[in-house]
């Protein structure tokens, strides 16, 4: 892995996904004037676009895949 968060060659695109919009999310916490843009724009507090933005991280692009038959007995 020449880069980090990139994924490989075993990565999924449900993987990928997640990381891409964890990493999203986290910089949107991270930098206070973005989460200022953002409290305007959707008319609430700056804690609640944190607060909300923290607890999409959990599972951003929804559940993961269910593996499929041939996947489970190559593990």
């Amino acid at each position: 892995m020449k880069y980090q968060g990139t994924g490989h060659a075993d990565t999924t695109k449900h993987d990928w996904l997640t990381e891409m919009h964890r990493d999203t999310l986290a910089s949107h916490v991270g930098h206070h004037s973005r989460l200022m843009f953002f409290a305007i724009a959707e008319n609430e507090s700056i804690e609640r676009m944190r607060f909300d933005n923290l607890n999409k991280m959990i599972q951003p692009c929804g559940p993961p895949p269910a593996k499929k038959q041939t996947d489970m007995m190559m593990d």
